[in-house]
């Protein structure tokens, strides 16, 4: 009973196994896994995705603090995602779209979320990306920049909304091989 009121009391609701170990101080596997199943036949935790839990159900998460913790790695919301928001492109996306250290493409409940790989010199920088509810989100200049770098011919359905003086800076700060504003 002890573990789950402190799981019910953190701010978070997303949580890794590993999490799970460190919060309860579980150091055997096996009793671990055997505690997380017992949770999960209670209905305290759901499980989302390989060893990923969350103290509510999947159709109540936010998908993007969902679509970071899926990676376990740092991550940012840009491209399509940010494109789309900012009305620069006007198809549909499907997909949250991430930039991360690896590539990867997953569907969890309802949402699908696209991984593209990123050098660490370009991904770790910090030019362009905001913190918002818990979530690495690229300002519109940063994920025009960051399309560029992954197609130079990209078109933008709306391109006269986009700075692209703004861009050209947020590329050299990068270091982004030059591409065309």
């Amino acid at each position: 009973m002890y573990r789950m009121s402190e799981l019910l009391q953190l701010d978070r609701k997303i949580f890794h196994t590993n999490d799970l170990a460190i919060l309860w101080g579980i150091a055997d596997k096996h009793n671990l896994y055997m505690t997380i199943s017992r949770y999960i036949d209670k209905g305290v935790l759901f499980p989302i995705y390989k060893g990923l839990y969350s103290t509510v159900p999947i159709t109540s998460l936010n998908p993007l603090e969902l679509g970071q913790a899926i990676i376990h790695r740092y991550t940012y919301l840009t491209t399509e995602s940010v494109l789309s928001q900012a009305g620069i492109i006007s198809q549909r996306v499907y997909d949250y779209t991430f930039v991360a250290e690896l590539s990867k493409r997953v569907s969890v409940g309802q949402w699908s979320f696209r991984f593209r790989q990123l050098k660490d010199v370009f991904l770790h920088h910090p030019a362009g990306i905001l913190h918002q509810n818990r979530v690495f989100i690229a300002s519109t200049e940063r994920a025009v920049a960051d399309m560029l770098y992954f197609n130079p011919k990209y078109h933008f359905d709306v391109s006269e909304s986009i700075d692209f003086e703004k861009v050209s800076f947020i590329q050299k700060e990068i270091r982004y091989p030059y591409v065309r504003p």
